[in-house]
């Protein structure tokens, strides 16, 4: 079996070197000429794997080690009779603390407390309700929106689009990009409702970028500069707007999702998958792929602010401040879409909230709610 890789995707050789050769090759650069005589193609989401991709293919098997597929055109795999696997929830607690590290450093430039926000989340599935269940811990009021599940499941305990905008100071975007259908996403914030959002709020996509009309939030951001924006995703990628990228508060180039645990889960995930599809064992477990953390656990003694406390932990593990200021430095250096690519490509170790053990003495046991909440393991010691 010969495999062709994206050569970012972590522990390839671990995970697939049992099943036959592999040529790694860089995602954007990968042709069907690399297929000729491939069995099993193995991507991430900037690989747009289509028809012509697949031209005069042999190839049996796609797998993409993310959680989103709309970069897969599944019609042209189902043509072909094409085995295909994705990895859902492989990334989503890694998004989920993208998303709680973005907002409290908001938090902490402007003044504001997150426990006093309500959060809206529009799309509740593998990353939404994660963030759901972490911010209720957290003690942080939501709202969840997501008209397909309320469609399927009843509209008890989901809310509009429109109640999300006006009720809620913080909106979290998760959702799948689609186009077309009753529940399109493309532009779901258009330029009607990015000029609805309530000053002082903040707008976070860490979804999809075409679910925000680019535009109009730029022109929102530029003429009253009113709200924040978090953005990690963008129309267009690479070649983003760099007039909307200086204007954001926080803007990163699609790594959200970028922890080595959500990684090499998505890379486990696709390689079950293919022993499945080749009816072999797979022989291997997460635990055997997955690294001891460099820093295992943090002792806090005396009593913080709940959310100073939040930080100090957060920040041991993941500080996104590190992110938008290597994308805009890169951006700089190499012009926007090479800065964006290469920072993608060259992205450095970052592990999830959960392997870092947090102990708690004194009275800063009181800190432990906030802190399993969040994510965080707890230990409490006397």
């Amino acid at each position: 079996m010969k495999l062709i890789i994206d050569a970012n995707i972590p522990a390839a050789d671990a995970c697939f070197g049992s099943f036959g050769a592999i040529n790694r090759v860089p995602g954007r650069e990968i042709t069907a000429a690399h297929l000729h005589d491939a069995d099993a193609l193995i991507v991430r989401s900037i690989t747009q794997v289509n028809g012509k991709l697949l031209t005069d293919s042999p190839v049996r098997f796609i797998g993409t080690c993310t959680i989103g597929t709309d970069h897969i055109d599944h019609a042209a795999l189902a043509q072909r009779n094409i085995t295909f696997a994705s990895a859902p929830g492989c990334n989503a607690e890694a998004v989920v603390d993208y998303v709680l590290s973005s907002l409290l450093t908001l938090a902490e430039r402007d003044g504001w407390l997150l426990s006093e926000r309500s959060v809206g989340i529009v799309g509740v599935g593998n990353v939404g309700r994660r963030l759901e269940a972490r911010l209720t811990a957290m003690g942080v009021a939501t709202l969840a929106c997501d008209p397909p599940r309320a469609e399927a499941e009843g509209a008890q305990g989901f809310h509009s689009l429109d109640a999300v905008i006006k009720h809620c100071d913080v909106i979290c975007l998760h959702t799948p990009l689609t186009r077309d259908g009753p529940h399109a996403s493309y532009h779901l914030l258009n330029a009607q409702r990015v000029d609805e959002i309530a000053p002082g709020s903040v707008l976070l996509n860490a979804g999809r970028g075409d679910c925000v009309d680019g535009l109009a939030l730029r022109s929102r951001l530029a003429s009253q500069g009113d709200i924040r924006a978090v953005l990690d995703v963008w129309e267009d990628e690479p070649a983003i707007d760099a007039g909307l990228r200086d204007l954001v508060s926080l803007a990163t180039p699609h790594i959200a999702g970028h922890s080595l645990d959500g990684k090499l889960r998505g890379t486990w995930m696709i390689q079950q998958a293919l022993a499945r599809h080749c009816e072999k064992p797979s022989g291997l477990s997460f635990v055997d792929i997955c690294p001891p953390p460099a820093l295992a656990s943090l002792h806090i003694q005396h009593p913080l602010a709940p959310e100073d406390a939040l930080r100090l932990c957060m920040r041991a593990v993941y500080d996104v401040r590190r992110d938008h200021d290597t994308f805009q430095r890169q951006a700089l250096l190499q012009g926007g879409a090479k800065g964006f690519d290469d920072c993608r490509a060259n992205y450095p170790l970052r592990r999830e909230f959960a392997t870092l053990n947090v102990q708690l003495s004194g009275d800063a046991v009181a800190l432990e709610g906030m802190l399993r909440g969040a994510g965080f393991g707890v230990t409490l010691t006397v």
